[in-house]
C-alpha cells in the first residue's frame, strides 16, 4: 500500500511520468494496474475506487491509498483524530463516540492502539519535525500519553507546513500527515517498528478532499 494525494487525475499523471517510487524496491517507479475494490468510509461524501499499480521493475502490485484514509479503517482520518483530540483533553470513549456518532467500543480501540504506542510514535514525528523544520521545539508534557503523541504529530505538521508552503501544497492538517508519514499506518499493528528514515515517506500534498474505505474495513 502506497499513500497518494486525493486528487485521481494527479495521481494518474504521476503514475503516467513514472514519479511514484515503488517501496518494495530501491530504483523501482509504480504504473497503473487496474483498480481495487471499492471502498467506503464513514464521514464521506460517497464511494472510491483506489488505483492499483504495478512496479515496472520488481513487479510488485501496490494499492494506492488517498491521504485522507488510514489503512484498514472504517473511518476518515480526520474523524479519527478528532476522537483522539477529544481523549487527550480528558474526554471519555462514550461521550465522544456519542458526539461523533461512532460506537463507543470503536472509539476506545482507537485510543487504546494509541496509548500502547504513544512513545514510538512520538518519537517518530518529533524526528520528522527535526528533519523537515528549523529551530523545531520539542512539545512540552501534556500529563496525556496520547495528548503528549497528538502534540508530537502537530509539530511535524508545522515544520511541514512551513517546509513546503501552504500556499503551494493545500491544507495541511495534523491528521493528513499524521497519515501521509505512518504510510496509513498510524494504528496498524506493527507500526512504527521498522518505518526506516523519519523522512522517508512521501509527502501526498495537497491533501483535501474526501474519500472512502470499503465495508471490509476493519475499525
Amino acid at each position: 500500500m502506497v499513500t497518494v494525494e486525493v486528487d485521481p487525475a494527479h495521481v494518474e499523471s504521476r503514475l503516467l511520468s513514472g514519479e511514484i517510487d515503488c517501496p518494495s524496491c530501491p530504483s523501482g517507479v509504480l504504473g497503473g494496474w487496474g483498480h481495487a475494490r471499492v471502498r467506503r468510509v464513514v464521514g464521506a461524501t460517497g464511494p472510491i475506487r483506489p488505483r492499483r499499480s504495478r512496479c515496472r521493475g520488481c513487479s510488485a502490485t501496490h494499492v494506492l491509498l488517498p491521504v485522507v484514509l488510514l489503512l484498514r479503517r472504517a473511518y476518515l482520518a480526520e474523524w479519527i483524530y478528532a476522537a483522539l483530540q477529544s481523549a487527550a483533553t480528558g474526554s471519555g470513549h462514550r461521550s465522544i463516540g456519542a458526539g461523533l456518532g461512532v460506537p463507543a467500543t470503536t472509539v476506545r480501540g482507537w485510543i487504546r492502539v494509541l496509548t500502547s504506542r504513544a512513545d514510538a510514535v512520538r518519537n517518530h514525528f518529533l524526528a520528522v519535525a527535526v528533519a523537515a523544520g528549523v529551530d523545531v521545539r520539542v512539545p512540552k508534557a501534556t500529563g496525556s500519553r496520547c495528548g503528549d503523541a497528538l502534540a508530537a504529530i502537530d509539530a511535524a505538521r508545522s515544520a511541514v507546513g512551513s517546509r513546503f508552503g501552504g500556499d503551494s501544497v493545500g491544507e495541511v492538517t495534523a491528521a493528513s500527515v499524521s497519515v501521509a508519514l505512518s504510510g496509513g499506518r498510524l494504528l496498524a499493528p506493527g507500526w512504527p517498528a521498522g518505518v526506516g528514515s523519519p523522512m522517508q515517506h512521501e509527502l501526498p500534498l495537497p491533501v483535501c478532499g474526501d474519500g472512502q474505505r470499503s465495508s471490509d474495513a476493519t475499525v
